[in-house]
């Protein structure tokens, strides 16, 4: 039986008189309990009310501009015990793959009746950015952890040789690039002189420093960690190959552990071109972050960011650059006039761009590594280079960590299907990160990482991302942030573009540095941002922040519990002043616009004053 009830602001922390800027539902609406109803902004955050019950939208008690606090009434609801929100979408799998491997028959899972050497409530296999995360996570919040990683310090791919080392000779590549810029306007510092040694030595170091905190992070949290590679024995036991040493050599040695919950965090490798061979010459990222030498001519194959930001690295250091894409562009789904300001720049860079170009056949000699291509952009005859570096992509460790033992299910390319508590078809086995689908990041994989974890202890915690901004640290940077113009034309939606040109900037203008733009799409009916997009120099960081503002589509949010809550808050970054010169214009011109195509006199509410 159904029953009126009066929905009200619930505590909201230190918040009083906050005002409402975007009310989300209307009367006759279904809603589903802790749906968004309205979002109220302060001066330090904006915020989604949602619903105490499900039910039936009667009658709403606010409007925009309104202020309300804890216990204002929001509006008044006809409870209904199996209400749906009539336009909420659907819950989906969290990974693109799922849909494949939803439809695979779930193996039958073995059973293990040897002795466990180690015993606990949590096992996470992967210290990767979303591993770690679920460890500490799962740790603060009282259960007994142990933490499986290969490497000989946590991080894994990402921290030991990936994203971390790789930012540190990116910078060291700007701060070149800049010292010749500065030649041009009358400050010379001379001819760089290059120290590998040294160079290698900043780079550990750094890597060393972010590595050796997560060490103590894990003994603070009595965190177990276990090194070696893991595998599942059955749906609670986990065998672990131990390894030893600076790399992953195997000892011989082995362990199981008897584990309750299990959270597969377990990442990506680098695909390897089938056809070439193990000669040394040829290096993934990883090899290529080694820093053995600085070749005279280098290749890289797959014209993708990880690709980009080590041709711009080894190009500053003296190598010239030939890239060598299948695909009609680079940074496949970046929009082309994002990646055309970088193409432009970087033009000099390289010797050779050969889009829509395969390479075929790779021959090892010794004064060379001998290369066909075949494609619109080959050339007539074979080319020889001093290093080759593949970067065609990453593929999911799925098929390594015997999933089948415990009867999770993986698809032929190796990824796990889960929902959006992040649960495998196992219950008490969850996954998150590059292992179940695109994107591959590792800020994508730390939220995924608390969500699994918060599931584990109890509580009630989804993982439902309007948005997920990505970045390629190229020199300039290009970032973007959800729907680009080309999903736009693929799906045959309507959006307005708004773009701020970085030469109207002084401040860009000023550091010689004017190329580039940014750029936010509208939706051209209901006027909400849909996406955005920024090239230009160190402006990567701008793309989170968008996230924050009230005017993004929304997706239905099922995180309840207050600590989910504080966290998606605390992620909405506030706005820094030099890139809100360049976004604030851009929604000031689009809701002057609106304004006189409707006729109306009030003010488009996106936010563009920055917050302390």
């Amino acid at each position: 039986m159904s029953q009126l009830i009066d929905v009200v602001v619930p505590d909201i922390g230190d918040f009083k008189d906050v005002e409402v800027i975007e009310v989300l539902v209307k009367p006759g609406d279904a809603v589903a309990k802790e749906q968004s109803l309205i979002t109220v902004e302060s001066d330090k955050a904006s915020m989604e009310i949602p619903s105490s019950a499900a039910g039936v939208v009667k009658e709403l008690k606010v409007k925009l501009g309104d202020k309300v606090s804890q216990g204002s009434p929001v509006l008044r609801l006809e409870a209904v015990a199996d209400a749906r929100p009539a336009t909420a979408p659907a819950p989906t799998p969290a990974a693109p793959p799922a849909k494949a491997a939803a439809k695979a028959v779930a193996p039958a899972a073995s059973s293990y009746s040897g002795k466990a050497d180690l015993d606990c409530e949590v096992l996470v296999l992967g210290a990767g950015p979303g591993g770690y995360s679920a460890a500490f996570r799962a740790a603060d919040l009282g259960l007994r952890v142990v933490l499986v990683e290969r490497y000989a310090t946590l991080g894994g791919v990402c921290l030991n040789v990936g994203c971390i080392p790789s930012k540190a000779l990116l910078h060291v590549a700007a701060v070149v690039d800049e010292a010749a810029h500065f030649a041009e306007i009358g400050v010379a510092f001379g001819k760089p002189k290059l120290d590998l040694a040294k160079l290698r030595t900043h780079k550990d170091k750094v890597v060393g420093k972010l590595t050796g905190g997560l060490t103590q992070m894990a003994k603070l949290r009595k965190v177990t960690v276990m090194r070696g590679y893991g595998a599942f024995a059955d749906p609670h036991h986990m065998e672990v190959e131990l390894t030893d040493g600076p790399g992953q050599d195997k000892t011989g040695g082995k362990q199981v552990v008897r584990f309750e919950q299990a959270i597969i965090a377990a990442g990506s490798s680098a695909v390897r071109l089938p056809f070439l061979s193990d000669d040394p010459r040829i290096v993934d990222s990883t090899g290529a972050l080694e820093l053995r030498e600085v070749p005279k001519k280098m290749l890289v194959i797959g014209g993708g960011i990880i690709g980009l930001e080590m041709a711009t690295v080894y190009s500053t250091l003296g190598a010239r650059i030939d890239v060598v894409e299948m695909l009609e562009g680079l940074m496949t789904g970046t929009d082309r006039d994002l990646v055309r300001v970088w193409q432009k720049r970087n033009a000099e860079r390289f010797d050779s761009l050969m889009l829509k170009t395969k390479t075929v056949s790779v021959e090892a000699k010794a004064k060379g590594l001998l290369v066909t291509f075949e494609g619109e952009g080959a050339p007539a005859e074979p080319r020889s280079y001093d290093m080759i570096l593949q970067s065609v992509g990453r593929s999911p460790n799925g098929r390594k960590i015997g999933a089948e033992k415990a009867g999770v299910t993986v698809n032929e390319r190796g990824y796990i299907a889960v929902d959006s508590q992040m649960r495998t078809n196992v219950p008490h086995i969850f996954a998150i990160g590059d292992i179940i689908g695109q994107p591959m990041l590792a800020h994508k994989a730390v939220h995924e990482g608390h969500v699994a974890a918060e599931v584990a202890a109890g509580q009630k915690s989804h993982f439902d991302a309007s948005v997920i901004p990505s970045v390629a640290y190229t020199d300039p940077e290009v970032a973007w942030v959800g729907l680009t113009e080309d999903e736009a034309r693929a799906a045959g939606r309507k959006v307005k573009k708004g773009l701020f040109p970085w030469t109207a900037s002084g401040r860009a203008i000023a550091n010689g540095r004017d190329e580039g733009f940014t750029k936010l799409l509208f939706d051209e009916e209901t006027h909400r941002i849909v996406g955005g997009g920024i090239v230009a120099p160190m402006r990567a960081t701008s793309s989170a922040n968008w996230r924050s503002r009230s005017r993004w589509e929304r997706t239905r949010s099922t995180s309840v519990t207050r600590s989910t809550r504080i966290r998606r808050l605390a992620s909405r970054s506030a706005w820094r002043p030099k890139w809100r010169k360049a976004v604030a214009p851009t929604c000031r011109r689009r809701g002057a616009r609106r304004r006189a195509e409707t006729g109306s006199n009030t003010r488009n509410r996106v936010r563009s004053r920055a917050k302390p």
